[in-house]
């Protein structure tokens, strides 16, 4: 299991369209993938889910990945996340 942790400085926060980049990158990979914020945890998978966790700027997210292939799934979500939120 890996886990990433990532603080949101976009100051839109998690807006749709980082959502929706990262559910779509995520659904690509077999291991599961699961995000955390202030207590509430989604499905990286589903992007309502993702939606759901209203991460604003400042905010932690606590990425974890399991299964076989977490490490390609690790590197294309972190990818994501400073490209579109760092």
């Amino acid at each position: 299991m890996k886990e990433l942790l990532f603080e949101i400085k976009d100051k839109n926060g998690l807006h749709a369209r980082p959502a929706g980049a990262l559910s779509e990158a995520s659904r690509k990979y077999n291991c599961e993938i699961t995000v955390k914020c202030d207590g509430k945890t989604a499905n990286a998978k589903r992007l309502l889910s993702v939606m759901s966790l209203g991460a604003t700027c400042g905010k932690v997210l606590n990425f974890t990945f399991d299964g076989e292939d977490e490490d390609k799934a690790y590197d294309t979500i972190k990818n994501i996340l400073f490209e579109k939120l760092g």
